[in-house]
């Protein structure tokens, strides 16, 4: 049997386990976000909790997880990558509010 089939015969289960994990996680996060605590605190745990339960949903709802483990790491790299590349423009966010810069 393979691990894919493996899987497959599991049936509901392994997948309201992690729906479960999921909900605690956002209510991790809702608990996070009544903390009186810096904003850079929060930032931080909140973005921590997102990933885990962005990776999370990514690896058993979209079925990474069966997946050989060089497309997985393909997967995460270009997605890094393409998060990057939109941050590219941020530099030159100014430029509707003071112009461009040495035109004159």
């Amino acid at each position: 049997m393979t691990t894919a089939e493996a899987s497959k015969s599991g049936g509901m289960g392994k997948d309201l386990v992690v729906y479960a994990c999921l909900l605690a996680l956002a209510g991790l996060q809702f608990a996070i976000a009544f903390q009186n605590i810096d904003t850079s605190q929060m930032l931080v745990r909140m973005l921590v909790v997102a990933i885990v339960e962005a990776g999370l949903a990514v690896m058993f709802f979209m079925h990474l997880w069966t997946e050989k483990r060089g497309f997985t790491l393909f997967v995460l790299v270009f997605t890094i990558f393409v998060l990057l590349a939109l941050q590219y423009g941020w530099t030159d966010s100014t430029r509707m509010v003071v112009g461009a810069p040495f035109a004159k």
